[in-house]
């Protein structure tokens, strides 16, 4: 049994500020080259976007954030950039997670690790080891991940567990073997960057979330930019499936 209950089986609470946000951060490439910039000058920067988002969840008490860094798709990108990005994810391990930490974040990463590399492995087995109890925030990085891969290999793995199950399992069998069965769904997905997709990301997490898409470049994205991200978030009606009139009536009397 999951954790966490599925939004298509069960009515989840719908807080008023989201519990986890999802983020795909794109637009690096474009804000350097905008810039009469190197590729790479666009990923360093975005790196700094990251860790002042990490900040700003703290600061405003969001459980959970994650973040697609890197998707099974983006094998397909120029050699010597996925180089750069493999060893920019080295770098920032090894100058990060005793901030981490520090300030009682957990990290997570999720995604196929077979081709990140030993000594990338390492790293991150290290530092999900050092965070595990912090509880201030569970920050989770997709390195190497996409939704359906996910999907796939928790269906391998659940077979293998309980192959009774080739005759028929349930969506709350299945759930646990996600990659990210130890955190609810996300309440709010941000898309920065102008592309109105989600990519291949947490497709069976996003069922319900709410989306939210900007042509704010991911280097550019800071808190304001999260503020309004929230805010339209808080003016919508998650209605999981009911009508706006249930909604009324389950709200509590005052």
């Amino acid at each position: 049994m999951a954790l966490f209950q599925s939004s298509t089986r069960n009515i989840p609470d719908a807080p008023r500020a989201p519990r986890h946000v999802a983020v795909i951060m794109d637009g690096n490439g474009r804000w350097a080259k905008q810039r009469f910039l190197p590729r790479v000058a666009g990923h360093q920067r975005g790196v700094k976007t990251l860790r002042e988002l990490v900040l700003t969840c703290l600061d405003m008490k969001i459980e959970y954030l994650t973040v697609f860094a890197f998707s099974s798709e983006n094998w397909r990108r120029p050699a010597d950039e996925v180089s750069f990005l493999m060893e920019l994810f080295v770098k920032v391990l090894k100058r990060e997670f005793k901030h981490l930490h520090k300030d009682n974040v957990r990290l997570k990463i999720i995604g196929d690790r077979s081709r990140l590399g030993d000594k990338l492995n390492h790293l991150i087995t290290e530092t999900e080891a050092l965070t595990a109890n912090n509880t201030a925030l569970t920050f989770t990085v997709a390195a190497n991940y996409g939704g359906r891969w996910d999907i796939m290999q928790a269906t391998q793995a659940m077979l293998r567990a309980h192959p009774e199950f080739i005759d028929g399992f349930s969506e709350d069998d299945l759930a646990a073997y996600l990659s990210m069965s130890y955190a609810p769904e996300p309440d709010l997905f941000i898309r920065t960057g102008g592309e109105q997709r989600i990519s291949n990301f947490l497709l069976w997490q996003l069922a319900y979330t709410e989306l939210y898409f900007t042509d704010t470049l991911w280097p550019a994205f800071d808190r304001t930019e999260l503020e309004k991200a929230i805010a339209s978030y808080q003016h919508r009606e998650r209605r999981f499936g009911r009508i706006s009139e249930q909604l009324q009536q389950d709200k509590p009397v005052a």
